[in-house]
C-alpha cells in the first residue's frame, strides 16, 4: 500500500468514527477482502473506536491491526451487558483473527440424567440436549466419580441401557437382571420399586447435581421423622442412612459456610501468550461447578478485558443466575442486577483463593502435557526461566562449568563440563593437568584451566559459551572474570554456585561484585545447576583418581632402569600388583621375565642384597 492509498484509508476510516454514536454497542474490523478481523465492543462506541486511531498508540500488536482495518461497522444496544453478549456472539460466530481465541474444552466429561420414561443417569463427553439433561463440564473427573458415586449409593438408578418403556413395565414385558441382585438397582422394571418413588430419587439426584445438598438433606430429616411418627422403622432406618451419608459427603465438600449461596467465582493465571480463567459456581457453601478457560491472547489484553470475556462466556455457558460474582479485582464491566466483590479477607477470600490455585494448577497440568508431547519445550523453558533470572542478553544455550581437584597440590587436575539445551554434552567435555600453579592454588589453577580454554576456543573460532558457572563462590568468579574479561577481552556472563556448611548447593550468585539470586530449592531449574556442579565434581574426581592411580604404578616401576613398558605389564599380568613383585623371590621373576631382567627387579626392590 502506498502512502497515498494508506492516507485516504485513514481518513476514510476516521470519518466513519466521527460519524458514530454516543451509546453502548459493538463494532466490528474489516479487512480489505471484507472479512472481520476484530470484534469489540464499549460503552461509548465514538469513544472506544478513536482511540484506535490515536497516534499515541504504542502496543505494537495493535498498530498491526490498524494498519490492516479497511471498513468499520457498529451494533447499537440498550445497555452494557448487551453489549457483551453481542461481542461474544460475534466472537463465536466468525472467529476473528485478533480476538482472543477460546479453547473450548468440550472435551470435559458432563453427566446426563435422560428424559426416558425411567431415567438413567450417568457421564459423558457427548452433548445432545434431545437426550436428556446435562450437569458439568467437569474439569476434575475425580470429583465427578465422587458425585456419581454417592447418587448411586443413595438411590441405585438403573445402570442398563435397555429401552424400558410405561406399557412394557405394565404388560411384565421385562425381567430383573444382575444389577438388580447385587442390589445396584431397585427393579423398576418389574415394579419392585414404583415409578413414584423412582421419580422421586432422580428429582433429589438432580438437585444434589445443582449442589442443593442442603436442601436434599432437610427432604431427608422431614421424611425421617414422618416415618417414625408413623411406625415405618425400617424406611425410616434407610431414610437415616441417606441422610447420614449425604452428611458426609457435605463434610468433605462444603468449602465455605452453607451461608454463601448461588455465587461464582473468577480468578485470573497469565502467561506470555495465553491466560487461563477460572470458574467456582458456590452454591450452599459447595462448589458444584468448576472449569477453567484458556485464552489464546492476539493483541496483549489486559486481565481487564480477558475477565470481562470470561464473565460473559461462563453467564451463557452454565446458565448462570449469580447475583454476586466474586474477582480478584476490580472490572470495568456493568451488569444489572449483579454484584461485583473483591474480597480482602474471610470465606469469599477463601473462594478467590482456591479459584486462582486452580487455575495455576490448570496451567502447570498444560505446560507437563506439552513437555511430555515435546521435551524440548521443557528445555526452552529452563532456558527461558535462567535468562529471565540472570537478565542474560540471550538464551543460555550453551553453559561450561568448572572445578579443580588435587590432594595438597599433588596430581592436581581441573574440568570443564559442557551443558547444552539444559542437558550434558559429553562429547564436550574437557580434562586438564595443571602446568602452571605449584602447590595447592585453586584460584590460580583455575584461572590457568579457564584462560588455556578459551584462549583455544578463539584461535580455533569455536563457538563460545552464552554462560559461565564457578564450582564454588566469590573468589573463583573473580578469577574467572579476570581470564575471561580481563585477559582475554571476551563478554560472557559468569556466575557461581556456593555450598554451605553441609557441602550442599545453597546459593546462585551473579553480577560483579556478586550477588545473590533469589532461587527456590525445589524448583526445575534448580536441580538441573544442582546436576551442572555435581557433574563438574564427579569428572574432576575420576579424572583425578586415575592420575593418582597411574602414577602410583608408574613410581614403583616405571622407574626401574632397563625395564620398559613391556616388561612392566608383563610383571603385573603374572603376579597382580606391585607388592606382590616386590614379594616375590628372583626364581620367581626369573619364570615371569628372565634371568637378567629378574634381577634388575630383584636388585631394585631389595638393595640390602
Amino acid at each position: 500500500m502506498t502512502k497515498e492509498e494508506n492516507e485516504a484509508r485513514l481518513k476514510k476510516l476516521k470519518a466513519i468514527v466521527r460519524a458514530m454514536p454516543d451509546k453502548p454497542g459493538s463494532y466490528q474490523y474489516y479487512d480489505a477482502e471484507g472479512t472481520i478481523i476484530y470484534v469489540g465492543k464499549a460503552k461509548n462506541l465514538k469513544n472506544r473506536v478513536s482511540s484506535y486511531f490515536h497516534t499515541e498508540v504504542d502496543r505494537y500488536k495493535t498498530k498491526v491491526l490498524v494498519s490492516k482495518i479497511c471498513d468499520i461497522s457498529y451494533t447499537v444496544v440498550n445497555t452494557e451487558e448487551d453489549a457483551l453478549l453481542l461481542e461474544n456472539a460475534l466472537i463465536k460466530k466468525y472467529n476473528p483473527r485478533y480476538n482472543v481465541l477460546l479453547k473450548d474444552g468440550k472435551t470435559y466429561p458432563s453427566i446426563c440424567v435422560t428424559k426416558e420414561y425411567l431415567p438413567r443417569i450417568f457421564w459423558t463427553r457427548t452433548i445432545n440436549k434431545k437426550w436428556g439433561t446435562y450437569y458439568g463440564p467437569y474439569s476434575h473427573i475425580g470429583a465427578m466419580h465422587g458425585v456419581l458415586e454417592l447418587i448411586q449409593k443413595l438411590y441405585r438408578p438403573r445402570p442398563c441401557r435397555q429401552p424400558l418403556t410405561e406399557e412394557g413395565v405394565k404388560t411384565g414385558k421385562y425381567q430383573v437382571c444382575l444389577d438388580y441382585h447385587i442390589k445396584k438397582c431397585g427393579g423398576p422394571c418389574v415394579n419392585r420399586q414404583s415409578w413414584d418413588d423412582y421419580q422421586r430419587n432422580i428429582e433429589q439426584a438432580r438437585e444434589i447435581l445443582k449442589g442443593n445438598v442442603r436442601q436434599v438433606q432437610r427432604e431427608l430429616k422431614e421424611e425421617m421423622l414422618r416415618l417414625s411418627e408413623e411406625l415405618r422403622f425400617e424406611e425410616a432406618e434407610e431414610t437415616k442412612r441417606k441422610y447420614i451419608m449425604l452428611e458426609q459427603f457435605v463434610a468433605k465438600s462444603e468449602v465455605v459456610s452453607h451461608t454463601i449461596d448461588n455465587v461464582d467465582v473468577l480468578s485470573i493465571t497469565n502467561d506470555e501468550k495465553v491466560a487461563f480463567v477460572n470458574y467456582i459456581h458456590v452454591s450452599k457453601g459447595q462448589i458444584n461447578q468448576s472449569f477453567t478457560f484458556e485464552y489464546k491472547k492476539r493483541l496483549e489484553e489486559t486481565d481487564d478485558e480477558l475477565l470481562q470475556l470470561a464473565i460473559v462466556e461462563m453467564r451463557e455457558r452454565f446458565k448462570s443466575t449469580a447475583r454476586e460474582i466474586v474477582l480478584p479485582q476490580e472490572v470495568d464491566i456493568d451488569l444489572e442486577g449483579v454484584t461485583i466483590t473483591v474480597p480482602q479477607r474471610g470465606d469469599k477470600k477463601t473462594l478467590l483463593d482456591l479459584s486462582l490455585m486452580n487455575g495455576k494448577q490448570y496451567k502447570f497440568d498444560r505446560l507437563k502435557q506439552g513437555e511430555k508431547l515435546n521435551p524440548e519445550q521443557k528445555q526452552v523453558r529452563l532456558m527461558k526461566e535462567l535468562q529471565d533470572l540472570l537478565h542474560l542478553p540471550k538464551m543460555p544455550y550453551q553453559i561450561e562449568c568448572f572445578d579443580n581437584s588435587n590432594i595438597s597440590g599433588s596430581d592436581a587436575v581441573a574440568a570443564c563440563v559442557v551443558f547444552k539445551k539444559m542437558k550434558p554434552s559429553k562429547d564436550d567435555y574437557r580434562r586438564y593437568n595443571i602446568k602452571t600453579v605449584v602447590g595447592p592454588d585453586d584460584y590460580a589453577s583455575m584461572k590457568e584451566v579457564v584462560y588455556r580454554r578459551y584462549h583455544r576456543l578463539v584461535e580455533e573460532q569455536q563457538p563460545l559459551p552464552d554462560l559461565i558457572v564457578a564450582d564454588g563462590g566469590k573468589g573463583q568468579m573473580e578469577v574467572i572474570r579476570q581470564a575471561v574479561q580481563d585477559e582475554l577481552g571476551l563478554d560472557i556472563p559468569i556466575a557461581g554456585l556456593a555450598k554451605d556448611d553441609r557441602h550442599r548447593t545453597n546459593e546462585l550468585l551473579y553480577g560483579f561484585p556478586p550477588r545473590v539470586i533469589g532461587m527456590k530449592d525445589t524448583s526445575e531449574l534448580f536441580r538441573v545447576l544442582t546436576h551442572l556442579q555435581d557433574e563438574v565434581h564427579r569428572f574432576a574426581i575420576t579424572f583425578h583418581r586415575e592420575k593418582r592411580s597411574k602414577h602410583a604404578l608408574q613410581s614403583e616401576l616405571d622407574n626401574i632402569p632397563g625395564i620398559g613398558p613391556k616388561t612392566r605389564d608383563g610383571l603385573l599380568n603374572a603376579l597382580k600388583s606391585v607388592k606382590r613383585i616386590r614379594e616375590a623371590s628372583l626364581e620367581t621373576l626369573e619364570q615371569v621375565i628372565g634371568t637378567a631382567k629378574a634381577k634388575i627387579v630383584y636388585e631394585y626392590f631389595h638393595p640390602e642384597t
